[in-house]
């Protein structure tokens, strides 16, 4: 029987007494889907998928993101993010030190739910590193004034790739190359509400992050930057942040439409960590038959 242990703050729990490894009953499925609502980050402890496990898993909440660099071999929805080095070579891409984001809010249709399994953790004097914190959007919102609540009740942001990217060269150091037309034109800025509501919980979140919002519909420049400026300050507060340490074997998933995440660069490049990871889009769980369907699942088996 699944047993969830709530965290003592705001997000996040601990789900025991499931094995990930085998297909998910329609029951179990709605269960981990009303406790992803709830608690936006679950921790599945001793829980080391293959990759097709990790696959077939993930694929129950949506349609799996591919055609994404440094894939497992014959698995290419599965995704691997690694500081390790083999024969000379860099086994996957590293994923942390990007700053706090959103998955995926630069698409049309965006991310739904991180899928990621920890299979090798850096120590260093018996603490681990590399832990990944996380903040609550769906808390943030009910902890903002009335007056920002009413004033941006209907408003939209637009989300830019590039201006992430464009980041990434000018601040962090990186090394690539600028987005070419053709990739501009395949990633072009998309409009989402700044105020989303939650299709498994009918919450309202801030649906606007650092990595990708770009600007406020309707709003000049310098009171758009403002806005923003004043949300993210408010989002970071402490009372909506929870940090996960991790632990070899752990499955972490996390609810994107709900939370930004900023995973923390404080290894070196001999501290390995390796992750794999599956990165499902939002196209089901928007669907309102969906998480009906799933629901009803539950109250019939």
């Amino acid at each position: 029987m699944m047993d969830v242990e709530p965290n003592h703050g705001v997000m996040g729990a601990t789900v025991t007494g499931i094995d990930l490894h085998k297909p998910l009953s329609d029951g179990d499925f709605a269960d981990i889907l009303r406790v992803l609502g709830r608690h936006c980050v679950l921790r599945f402890p001793g829980q080391l998928l293959s990759a097709t496990e990790l696959r077939d898993f993930s694929a129950r909440f949506g349609h799996l993101q591919t055609g994404l660099a440094n894939s497992e071999p014959e698995v290419p929805e599965v995704s691997i993010l690694s500081n390790v080095v083999e024969n000379g070579k860099l086994i996957g891409i590293p994923d942390a030190g990007q700053d706090w984001h959103t998955d995926m809010t630069y698409n049309r249709i965006p991310g739904f739910v991180n899928v990621l399994v920890a299979y090798r953790v850096p120590v260093r004097d018996g603490v681990v590193l590399g832990a990944t914190e996380f903040c609550d959007t769906a808390a943030a919102y009910e902890g903002l004034p009335d007056a920002m609540k009413q004033r941006l009740a209907n408003a939209t942001a637009m989300h830019d790739l590039n201006k992430y990217w464009e980041h990434m060269r000018r601040d962090k150091g990186s090394k690539r190359a600028p987005l070419t037309p053709e990739q501009r034109k395949a990633r072009p800025p998309v409009e989402h509400p700044v105020f989303l509501t939650h299709p498994i919980t009918g919450r309202k979140v801030i649906y606007v992050n650092p990595g990708f919002a770009d600007c406020i519909n309707g709003l000049d420049r310098a009171e758009s930057d403002r806005v923003l400026e004043d949300l993210f300050a408010h989002i970071m507060k402490p009372e909506y942040r929870h940090v996960h340490r991790w632990q070899q074997g752990d499955l972490l998933i996390w609810d994107h439409l709900s939370s930004w995440h900023y995973a923390v660069p404080d290894y070196g490049p001999d501290e390995y960590r390796l992750m794999k990871r599956c990165q499902v889009m939002a196209d089901k769980i928007l669907e309102p038959s969906f998480v009906r369907r799933a629901m009803q699942a539950r109250a019939t088996a």
